[in-house]
């Protein structure tokens, strides 16, 4: 996830979603409380209440999990309540299970740290090894000489995708490897460690800012860690579904809606991404019953966190369907803008949407920034235009996203209201707007999109490079 300094997003790639967190010279939305927010009503209610007891009742959503299995079943009978008919999209991706993962500083003195493997990091037995520092881990920074059977501890922020700090770990016959968390506090920031579903070379453990930089210090002063790492958490070939539900319109052209179902693991995925899911739910309950002339799909996806497996099978799956645009909802707080995505055809038919709204238009306007990491990048890649939000969050609701304070607390409820009001608002009117003609784009166009973008290399590392 992101934090933005100013209206443009950082490319970060983590958990395969962008947030945008507020920024101090930022026009942030007012504080309400449920009570006073006009824009609370029945449906964000209803929404609400669906995703507070998908959070409680079976708390984070991993992929392949039996929680989220239940849960992906829970949501499809409160659709049938509304009246709709879900359809289940039936896909196979390389998983990833938590099971005990365990990590102990056992000189200069005995102490469990707070750590969690990182999604595809392999299945451990016991081993102890000398703690080496290799700074953000570019490959100046390693340490010479002998590093077989050492733990590597690696510093907060580092740019090197951790399949790749895995590869050099592996090639310097390392143990295991631990990533400084960059949120302080004792959070742990879980991701996906490939992106292409691969095993990681060695076992790799995310741990807290508090004590990775006590461990750093320690060893600036020449003072010997040893930490013992075991982990039963493991790879494993998971079988899993979409959920679907279609909104006829007069038309076959579609809208879709998308957001991910599934979360990580060690809190209940609230906020990342249980806002879109419910976000998602109130657009189909406030739809359900207006003529459209297009027809909607709302989509909610699994597999997001661990490498966008979900949405890459959905867009596999378009053919040659007429598609207007593609809305990604990951994270997404009240708007204040509207983001084309790099889609230039998109930004008047935004401006005009937004411009109609009159009083009530975002303060922003339309944004024309691509990003990675998220649900929108396997449509684009299928050569649909993508829409988002830009629509800061409070960073004491975010700032807890893939740790075990990932809560419904954090969500209230006129933040979905709010919310939920400006993107069915706007996905009613890309459904309507017959000026808007469905347009697929070539490989040759889309190839342009991402490198004028400046994410081909990123693409490139991440696997997803479809372009010679």
């Amino acid at each position: 996830m992101t934090k933005l300094s100013t209206l443009l997003p950082l490319l970060f790639i983590s958990t395969g979603a962008c947030l945008t967190v507020l920024a101090h010279d930022e026009a942030a939305p007012a504080k309400v409380t449920p009570t006073e927010s006009a824009a609370v009503n029945s449906i964000a209610a209803h929404a609400h209440d669906v995703l507070t007891r998908l959070c409680d009742d079976f708390g984070g959503r991993l992929t392949g999990s039996p929680a989220n299995e239940a849960a992906l079943n829970r949501l499809a009978d409160e659709l049938s309540a509304l009246g709709l008919e879900p359809k289940r999209q039936q896909f196979s991706m390389p998983g990833w299970e938590r099971g005990i993962d365990q990590v102990t500083m056992t000189a200069p003195f005995t102490r469990a740290l707070r750590a969690a493997a990182m999604g595809y990091s392999p299945a451990s037995a016991k081993v102890s090894g000398k703690v080496v520092f290799v700074g953000r881990g570019a490959e100046s920074e390693w340490p010479e000489g002998d590093l077989d059977g050492a733990i590597g501890l690696v510093a907060s922020g580092s740019p090197v995708a951790t399949s790749e700090l895995g590869a050099m770990a592996a090639h310097r016959n390392l143990a295991a490897l631990l990533l400084i968390n960059r949120e302080a506090g004792g959070q742990l920031l879980m991701r996906t460690g490939s992106h292409a579903g691969q095993s990681l070379p060695v076992p790799t453990f995310t741990i807290t800012v508090e004590e990775g930089r006590w461990i750093q210090r320690l060893l600036e002063r020449d003072t010997e860690v040893v930490v013992e790492v075991s982990s039963t958490s493991r790879p494993l070939e998971t079988h899993t579904e979409n959920l679907i539900v279609t909104l006829p319109g007069k038309s076959a052209e579609r809208v879709i809606v998308g957001a991910h179902f599934d979360s990580w693991d060690l809190g209940q995925g609230a906020i990342d991404n249980g806002l879109g899911l419910a976000q998602v739910f109130a657009v189909a309950a406030e739809l359900r019953s207006r003529e459209l002339a297009r027809t909607v799909e709302l989509v909610w996806f699994n597999g997001e966190e661990q490498g966008l497996w979900g949405s890459r099978h959905a867009a596999s799956e378009l053919g040659d369907a007429p598609i207007v645009a593609m809305i990604n909802l990951d994270m997404v707080g009240v708007p204040i803008a509207v983001n084309a995505l790099g889609f230039d055809a998109l930004v008047p038919v935004l401006e005009r949407w937004n411009t109609g709204r009159g009083e009530q238009k975002l303060p922003q306007g339309v944004l024309n920034s691509n990003w990675l990491g998220s649900d929108h990048i396997p449509y684009q890649l299928a050569g649909v235009p993508t829409v988002t939000f830009h629509a800061p969050i409070e960073r004491e609701s975010v700032r807890y996203y893939h740790d075990f304070a990932d809560t419904m607390d954090k969500l209230p409820l006129s933040l979905l209201a709010e919310s939920s009001a400006i993107i069915t608002d706007l996905v009613e009117a890309l459904a309507n707007d017959t000026s808007l003609q469905p347009r697929r784009y070539t490989s040759a166009e889309i190839q342009a999109h991402f490198t004028r973008d400046g994410l081909d290399k990123r693409l490139h590392r991440m696997g997803w490079w479809q372009f010679e």
